[in-house]
């Protein structure tokens, strides 16, 4: 479904129209505001008059949970038009899973669905390719584009554990991204570097005197024409995420297309709760992880973080029972949510047989080793799924077991019969046995 001609109308306006209701809004907000978790007011007083009691309502429900909706009242006056909204949602495939993290986002985008708007969720095969810079103190790494497709595969495949595909339109932004060199230099044209270096990121690597590339300028001006390309009425992302859903306003408006309401969902904390949900960190819980890791990693959940969880993951109050008690509760809901009611039953089980009773689990997977000695880090990754970079910072932290006790960092090399028939443990939940090849 390529796109052909001009889109929207072909204004060269930099700036979309400034109100009270979205003025001072650029710039990433503080890491803080992931905590930010609670109703949104979706009511702006010069606008109440404009829409019916039970649009209003209606907004308030699909704003729930978020921690911004601008321009404020903005949402409401598009419901009230009667139509199916566009909701975008844009990811760049930079990694092979999806986290719970991710799911918070698109839990909201499945709210849409069912309340009758259309999804578009845009796979950032081209954007991956630029790397955003939000959060970072340096460039991204530019992917292998083979890596990139892989990916993409993935993502749809788990983001569909959420999302309705009959009601989602999936678009890949090389269909418009790979321009003609005047389309670009017209796209260039259509914001300045002022706007651009506005960025709290650039800010902050500025200041520190850090290099930006003029790719890296680009990106928001990119992510910002998928807007105009798709018609997009309404932008999800992260918090971390507004300066570039705010950037694509601008450019809509550059490009004489009616502007989109952005909407910024709070970030879920990892399993930590300290930094974010993240892959790099270590600190997620994957979407496709086995029912036994998923309910042991709820469990190590911080009490005090829990509560977001339920709220973000589940749309639920949190019940009134002691921590624990409710974290299992928690751990069996997510459990049966990617997988079903007995996987969940049978991880709780596992849970206090490994954790409560320290006890070895029932059944271990054996791991054939391959060659002789056997490079640890490489036989960690085949064995668990993890990378060998990963599983040398675990080595290193003491996260590496061999029938109960902790392997050292080094030596990285073992003979293989003194791996042979022995339980080797990564982490506090996983197990595997080593065999020696037959």
């Amino acid at each position: 479904m390529a796109l052909q001609g001009p889109v929207c109308g072909t204004s060269s306006i930099a700036h979309a129209p400034a109100s009270s209701s979205d003025t001072n809004t650029r710039g990433s907000p503080s890491r803080g505001s992931q905590s930010s978790i609670g109703p949104v007011s979706i009511r702006a007083d010069n606008e109440r008059s404009d829409v019916s009691p039970e649009t209003l309502e209606r907004a308030e429900a699909l704003s729930a949970n978020s921690v911004e909706a601008l321009p404020v009242g903005g949402l409401a006056k598009q419901l009230e038009r009667g139509e199916p909204l566009r909701i975008k949602l844009g990811i760049d495939p930079t990694a092979p899973d999806i986290h719970l993290g991710h799911t918070v986002v698109l839990n909201k985008l499945r709210q849409f669905q069912d309340d009758g708007h259309q999804v578009v969720l845009i796979i950032g095969d081209y954007t991956a390719r630029v790397g955003d810079p939000t959060g970072r103190s340096e460039q991204r790494p530019m992917l292998d584009p083979e890596a990139i497709d892989r990916n993409a595969k993935t993502f749809q495949e788990q983001a569909f554990k959420i999302l309705d595909p009959e009601k989602t339109e999936v678009r890949f932004n090389s269909e418009w991204l790979r321009m003609e060199p005047e389309e670009l230099l017209g796209l260039l044209a259509k914001a300045t570097i002022a706007q651009l270096l506005e960025r709290d990121d650039f800010q902050k690597r500025m200041s520190a005197e850090e290099p930006i590339s003029a790719l890296e300028l680009l990106y928001p001006l990119l992510q910002g024409y998928d807007s105009v390309a798709v018609r997009s009425d309404v932008e999800l992302g992260g918090t971390d995420q507004k300066f570039n859903l705010l950037f694509g306003r601008s450019i809509q408006s550059a490009y004489d297309c009616p502007l989109q309401t952005v909407m910024t969902m709070p970030i879920l904390p990892g399993v930590d709760g300290v930094r974010r949900m993240s892959k790099s960190t270590g600190n997620y819980i994957g979407v496709t992880d086995p029912p036994d890791e998923m309910f042991g990693k709820v469990m190590s959940v911080p009490d005090e973080t829990a509560p977001d969880y339920w709220r973000l993951l589940l749309g639920l109050e949190p019940p009134q029972d002691p921590p624990n008690v409710a974290k299992r509760a928690l751990g069996r809901a997510l459990v049966e949510r990617f997988h079903d009611a007995e996987a969940a039953a049978a991880a709780e089980e596992h849970f206090d047989r490994v954790f409560v009773r320290h006890e070895a689990p029932e059944e271990i997977e054996e791991f054939v080793m391959d060659g002789d000695p056997v490079h640890l880090p490489a036989a960690l990754a085949d064995a668990f799924g993890i990378s060998r970079s990963e599983a040398r910072r675990v080595l290193g932290q003491g996260g590496v077991k061999l029938e109960g006790e902790v392997l050292p960092a080094e030596p990285l090399d073992y003979p293989a019969e003194d791996l042979a028939d022995r339980v080797l443990q990564l982490g506090k939940r996983r197990f595997k046995r080593f065999r020696l090849a037959l």
